[in-house]
């Protein structure tokens, strides 16, 4: 009987130690024993992964321009949709496979609770509300349903695939094709826009805010054209920055009339004279006239 029960107990831990190689000791979701054809929920860059943070970041983050269409990865009803202190303007949609999803810090909801949700139906735009430092999309995915705990949330890579910080992904599918023409035009219009881009190099003391004053432009956009999510640059970082279409130069800080001459070919006095100095002193962003822009 004893030499029984020690068979018995080797095989049972032999049976273990295969399951564990075989599944690579990953929590696996019974939902997914069934095929799952999801779409991915916006476009833009994984910005961070799952499980990071010492295992508290329970999503994916992409991030984007502000006002990115979200769309739902799958048919489904919408669960809430509500303003969080913690996740901003944030939906959630239960769907057949009995998974729930997050799509969280969005600038504008477009749905209601309790409306069916068709897959690839724009819900959302990217924003930054809620505890979010800078224009992404928060997407989590839950087993049954959310929980304050996130005890019942997973990988969503599981479902959509693979990816890394830096991986650009897209919503490209037939059922979202008025998305995947949108974001077509936008990329002809963005390659026309490289055209029209200049290089900034920061220099101590600027910021976002005082650039954008320089360049008559606005701090999300010089995030969309840099592919930043936050508000933070450093010195001699190459930010792209819009061509200034006028004929003007925007005074940065540490410039003088000497090294603005050197820039725009011109001589002290000619700067002098095209902008009716009457001494050497300049100011950060004062605007002068440059007839060789």
């Amino acid at each position: 009987m004893l030499d029984y029960l020690k068979r018995f107990l080797i095989a049972g831990i032999m049976a273990l130690c295969v399951s564990l190689l075989f599944f690579g000791g990953k929590p696996q979701a019974s939902n997914l024993d069934k095929p799952i054809d999801w779409l991915w929920p916006t476009d833009g860059i994984i910005s961070d992964t799952y499980g990071t943070r010492f295992g508290q970041h329970k999503g994916i983050d992409i991030a984007g321009s502000l006002n990115t269409p979200i769309i739902a990865v799958d048919d489904g009803t919408v669960t809430k949709s509500y303003y969080s202190d913690t996740y901003g303007h944030v939906i959630f949609i239960k769907h057949n496979s009995n998974l729930e999803t997050i799509y969280a810090h969005l600038n504008k909801r477009e749905v209601n609770e309790g409306q069916r949700i068709n897959k690839g139906q724009i819900i959302g735009r990217m924003g930054n509300t809620g505890e979010s430092n800078g224009v992404h999309l928060h997407f989590e995915v839950h087993e049954n349903e959310w929980t304050f705990e996130k005890k019942n949330a997973f990988n969503p890579a599981l479902v959509l695939g693979e990816v890394e910080v830096g991986n650009l992904v897209q919503a490209s599918e037939e059922e979202n094709a008025q998305f995947v023409v949108k974001n077509i035009i936008q990329e002809k219009s963005e390659t026309t826009a490289e055209e029209s881009m200049a290089i900034h190099n920061v220099k101590s003391g600027e910021t976002l805010w005082s650039i954008a004053q320089i360049y008559s432009t606005t701090i999300e956009k010089l995030q969309g054209m840099n592919t930043i999510t936050d508000t933070k640059i450093y010195e001699n970082q190459a930010l792209k920055v819009p061509k200034s279409k006028n004929n003007s130069y925007v005074v940065q800080e540490g410039d003088t009339l000497s090294s603005i001459s050197v820039r725009t070919k011109l001589s002290i006095d000619e700067l002098k004279n095209l902008n009716h100095l009457q001494s050497d002193v300049i100011y950060p962003l004062q605007k002068l006239n440059n007839p060789n822009k």
